[in-house]
């Protein structure tokens, strides 16, 4: 818990060092912040995982046009009293992305071996089927952008799906491409 103002100013700077959102004149005073403070250093190794598997996702679903940005980083400023960050980030190259089949994209983000359980990003590009597949498991889907269709559903950004063991979805696909969060068992088995 944030147990003062203090700590409030550290946890801000730490999320926009985190993001690659701070002025390039408040860089070397948050580094400093990170090299003096254990807390600090702790907050940023968290918000590194969460802060990578944003960069990775395509560019319509986290980063707005040129035009929105603008627009937004001059509100920001006008509410924080700070200059304009007119121009995003450049995130880093690269991507953990991995292709499972064609027009299938990937990031794992969790693994449970216990429970023979998966959390991942699953991206399917435009016109891609992912393959017929029975549940050994409870999977549990939220989609966050795209449309995507699951036999005779048609799920929208926000839309969430649980499909319970044993189900079968027989046709899975995007005609738009479409991103989801996907928990699984790592056990389905494709038909």
């Amino acid at each position: 818990m944030i147990s003062s103002r203090h700590d409030e100013a550290h946890s801000e700077s730490v999320s926009l060092y985190a993001v690659r959102a701070l002025q390039s004149g408040e860089l070397a005073a948050v580094e400093a912040q990170l090299s003096a403070c254990g807390d600090c250093r702790r907050e940023l190794e968290i918000l590194h995982p969460v802060v990578d598997s944003f960069v990775a996702w395509p560019t319509d679903v986290l980063r707005p046009s040129p035009v929105l940005w603008e627009r937004l980083a001059r509100r920001i400023a006008a509410d924080s009293g700070r200059e304009p960050l007119l121009h995003p980030p450049v995130p880093p190259r690269g991507s953990a992305w991995e292709e499972a089949a064609p027009g299938i994209f990937y990031r794992l983000l969790g693994t449970d071996t216990a429970t023979q359980r998966v959390t991942m990003l699953v991206r399917l590009a435009p016109g891609t089927d992912y393959p017929p597949h029975r549940h050994a498991g409870v999977e549990e889907l939220h989609l966050l952008h795209g449309v995507l269709m699951v036999d005779d559903k048609r799920l929208h950004p926000g839309d969430y799906l649980r499909s319970d063991a044993g189900s079968v979805d027989r046709r899975v696909w995007s005609e738009t491409g479409c991103t989801c969060v996907l928990m699984t068992s790592t056990q389905d088995a494709l038909l």
